[in-house]
């Protein structure tokens, strides 16, 4: 018999809280004019669709999820630590 206490529950996991998290990050560098570039304002579209969606946490989710290299290398080319450490939680509990 298979040994249930090897999986673990997700209830207890703060999806909106993390991706909150990161999007705090993530809007610095989306709404300064000086800091964005035609691929974040596409992203930042998107993101106000998932936002409006009938189901705007999984639509936010799944955005985020596909868009995660992206804001590694976004965060790293600015030293952002900060962000960077919400993205792993993000990662690490949400995807």
């Amino acid at each position: 018999m298979a040994d249930l206490a090897r999986y673990t529950s997700f209830a207890s996991i703060d999806f909106e809280g993390n991706m909150q998290a990161v999007l705090r990050h993530l809007r610095r560098y989306l709404d300064d004019p000086a800091l964005t570039n035609p691929f974040w304002q596409r992203f930042d579209q998107r993101l106000r669709q998932a936002e409006a969606a009938e189901r705007p946490l999984a639509d936010k989710l799944l955005l985020l999820h596909s868009h995660v290299y992206y804001m590694v290398e976004l965060f790293e080319d600015h030293d952002d630590e900060a962000a960077l450490t919400a993205l792993r939680l993000l990662e690490e509990e949400c995807f």
